[in-house]
């Protein structure tokens, strides 16, 4: 049995009524050999003196307050007291299951370096899940029982935030939490992506996250798609953009429009295409949109897909099929 230490950072704010029951499953863990920096984010319920209550009981919990605001300058302080070789985060409205520490340690040591160790996601909640809930979190356990979880990286984050392990240096080596960029966890992702770190396939549930109203992924501004967006957009640029292919951006909706607008701005030069024939040869940003089967007349092309309807999205991948395209390397979804 490994015994490195683990560090596990959270954040909290205002999470009165979930935060008790989160340190009790961490207490519940079968691993052992960890310690809890926990930050009050600036918090003005109930939820501050809850924790010291736990981090007078066991020492392992450091209870820290955040003299700045965001969850990233928390997550930065966290990580600055934390001293564990191996490093998880955790959300404070969420559960672990009593194995969750154990599978995780056992899977990225056994791996080694610059390995991420990630397992199955539950979504859970009072008032019950909703289907976009539900469907992302089938597409990310999809990915996560084989690995291949960088397959769909455009499309949404494909690693669950509150719950990947890490080594230490490993951590540091790709910035850690240093970057100022919402969402933050998408943005760590993609630097995991960056760095080539292979995400280790797992099979069972090491993680049960709630859903309610004001959960912050659902209210703050930061992980709005004007944020989610431009992120993709960028990372897409500095590391899958083929500048030797054409740029070919397929879709008119509000997504293609965005993604348009940004590459207009940042003179990267695009052909635009779409299938809908309300929008082929309109104007658009001083563009002119070209019906979807012009992209077989041009030579080399790489395309950005903005098309989110699900059966659209199974057609467009057997065009792309028929056309002997691949993935990432020819076509991305970004929805």
């Amino acid at each position: 049995m490994q015994n490195k230490l683990v560090s596990i950072l959270i954040p909290f704010k205002n999470t009165e009524a979930f935060i008790a029951d989160c340190i009790e499953s961490i207490l519940q863990q079968t691993y052992k050999n960890w310690e809890l920096i926990i930050v009050d984010n600036n918090s003005i319920d109930k939820s501050h003196n809850i924790v010291n209550a736990f981090a007078d009981k066991d020492s392992r919990i450091k209870l820290l307050k955040n003299s700045r605001t965001g969850i990233i300058t928390a997550l930065q302080l966290a990580f600055s007291k934390s001293k564990g070789e191996l490093i998880t985060r955790m959300d404070s409205d969420d559960i672990m299951p009593p194995n969750k520490l154990k599978v995780l340690v056992n899977n990225l040591v056994t791996h080694g370096n610059k390995h991420i160790s990630i397992g199955l996601v539950n979504y859970f909640s009072e008032e019950g899940i909703k289907n976009g809930y539900k469907n992302y979190e089938f597409w990310l356990n999809n990915l996560t029982q084989t690995g291949a979880n960088y397959s769909e990286i455009y499309k949404e984050c494909v690693i669950p935030s509150p719950c990947w392990m890490i080594h230490r240096d490993d951590l540091i080596a790709c910035d850690a939490f240093n970057t100022n960029r919402y969402p933050e966890d998408y943005d760590l992702a993609f630097r995991f992506y960056k760095h080539q770190y292979k995400c280790i396939p797992c099979n069972q549930v090491l993680h049960n996250w709630r859903d309610y109203n004001t959960r912050t992924s659902r209210t703050h501004v930061h992980y709005t798609e004007n944020h989610i967006i431009p992120l993709k957009l960028d990372y897409f640029l500095e590391l899958d953009y083929n500048t030797g292919k054409t740029l070919v951006l397929w879709g008119a909706g509000n997504k293609g429009k965005t993604i348009a607008k940004i590459l207009i701005e940042k003179n990267v030069s695009f052909t635009w295409i779409c299938d809908n024939p309300n929008k082929i040869g309109r104007d658009i940003y001083g563009k002119i949109l070209k019906p979807f089967d012009d992209l077989e007349k041009i030579s080399n092309p790489q395309s950005i897909i903005t098309v989110a309807n699900k059966s659209s999205q199974k057609e467009i991948k057997n065009y792309m099929l028929k056309l002997d395209m691949k993935p990432i390397e020819d076509y991305i979804f970004f929805c």
